[in-house]
């Protein structure tokens, strides 16, 4: 067999293929077995039936030849696509042009092929990280939740503040309500914690209900109405719930008022509530952690906008089919995580608060950047004349061994078996050029400020006491 590729037209690539004529009659000897073995002859036995006789049976030699050719082309076709190294990302247009009755068999194959995209000024790339640095304000509000957990809630007469925590009574009212009952009178209630998600009256009520002020997460609205009142007092209002679709009244009633009162950040708070002798000892190792953690964002957040950046630099128009494969697989993937669940993708949209068609457009979305990201990666690999030998696939393979409980020849004869040895060396090549790219693009955080690679390291001893 022989194949040649020209390109045509609207990203696509015409393969010619001429096959010999032995490898043809290989092909048409396949069919008679196969069919001397399935087709039903009175007077001969399954897999002995003359070739006369099915000839004549599927109309003649002309239309066994043609049933021969129609199941060789695809394998033909997929030796060809390897042959010429054509990238298809979609079903061939093919077309028989010779040997339809006898001799050789050429063929024509017409098809979308996966674009090369251009990277301009991917050299010069510029990535924003997050800053390293932790301020004192940072380390005050990590050393201030470490000592709420030895905090004391002491009951004040005070207005109410942010961070209080009080007892109310709370009742809310539907406009269709027959109950005529005042919104202020708030006794006799019912025990609930989320008056935001109701389905009856019942619901809408809490009594001696203990409420932070300024978590809103019971009705919309409600801290900005407890702050500035105090124990005993009493106030209306309306608030919209999202679960009902309408307004209801609610009347609160403030039974007492507590704060958390901290413990004095000394040396005697440090010694009993960690492993440090002195409260600078203890805020000396909060700061380190936060810088270390600091530098995991950083190294996180290296790699997605190192490719971000890329991708940016992509214009072209982007094949529909390459999308529209990236989406299903996304929607697969996503519907997998839900069944494991036990939950539906129509109850996983109630949850989120989303539409069908919102979701699938968001999808849509990323899987555009993600078809992008790929082929902008694609186009990386080729301008640097990135390769990977022959150890380094070696170890790709025995890495995938590991996983599957398979030696690397196994697998390697799995993946040839099925065409894609092909795809394991380009996603190889395509991580070494992420790598490459991530060790060259200028990194500067927020303020401009240029941030060395060295700056990036994780403390090894603080990485293993995580």
């Amino acid at each position: 067999m022989r194949a040649t590729a020209a390109p045509e037209e609207g990203n696509k690539v015409r393969l010619t293929v001429e096959i010999d004529e032995t490898e043809m009659d290989e092909a048409l000897d396949d069919v008679m077995k196969r069919l001397s073995r399935e087709v039903r002859v009175p007077g001969f036995r399954p897999g002995k039936v003359p070739r006369k006789v099915l000839e004549s049976r599927m109309g003649g030699a002309a239309a066994l030849r043609g049933e021969a050719i129609r199941e060789a082309l695809p394998e033909f076709y997929s030796r060809a696509v390897d042959e010429t190294e054509v990238d298809p990302i979609d079903q061939p247009d093919i077309d028989v042009t010779s040997g339809e009755e006898s001799g050789p068999v050429s063929f024509e194959a017409v098809v979308l092929v996966r674009p090369t995209v251009a990277i301009p000024g991917y050299g010069g790339l510029v990535v924003t990280l997050p800053s390293l640095e932790v301020t004192d304000d940072e380390i005050d509000a990590q050393v201030d939740r470490l000592r709420a957990t030895s905090g004391e809630l002491v009951e004040v007469s005070r207005p109410i503040q942010t961070g209080d925590q009080v007892t109310i009574d709370i009742r809310g009212t539907r406009p269709d309500d027959d109950d005529d009952t005042d919104v202020t009178d708030v006794t006799d209630v019912t025990d609930v914690t989320d008056v935001t998600d109701v389905t009856d009256d019942t619901d809408l009520t809490a009594d001696d209900y203990l409420y932070e002020v300024g978590s809103d997460n019971v009705v919309p609205g409600l801290d900005d109405h407890l702050v500035g009142m105090k124990a005993g007092g009493t106030v209306t209002f309306d608030s919209e719930i999202e679960a009902l679709g309408q307004t209801v009244s609610f009347g609160v009633a403030v039974k007492d008022v507590k704060e958390l009162q901290l413990p004095d950040a000394d040396d005697a708070w440090a010694a009993e509530a960690s492993e440090f002798a002195t409260f600078e000892e203890l805020r000396a190792d909060i700061a380190e952690r936060l810088r270390q953690r600091r530098i995991v964002e950083a190294q996180l957040a290296l790699q997605q906008k190192t490719v971000e950046a890329l991708t940016e630099l992509v214009t072209e128009e982007i094949p529909e089919q390459l999308v529209l494969e990236e989406l299903r697989e996304r929607i697969h993937d996503l519907n997998h995580r839900l069944e494991g669940q036990g939950m539906s993708l129509g109850q996983f949209l109630g949850v989120t608060g989303r539409t069908e068609e919102e979701f699938l457009e968001e999808l849509r979305a990323g899987a555009l950047q993600s078809v992008k990201a790929d082929l902008a990666l694609r186009a990386l690999v080729e301008v640097e004349a990135i390769e990977i030998d022959a150890e380094e696939l070696a170890e790709e393979l025995a890495a995938m061994g590991t996983r599957l409980d398979m030696d690397a020849d196994q697998v390697r004869d799995q993946l040839e078996r099925a065409g894609r040895l092909a795809a394991v060396r380009s996603d190889r090549r395509k991580a070494k050029a992420m790598r490459w790219l991530m060790d060259s693009v200028e990194l500067v955080d927020e303020n401009g400020t240029p941030v060395s690679r060295d700056d990036l390291k994780v403390n090894q001893g603080e990485e293993d006491s995580e």
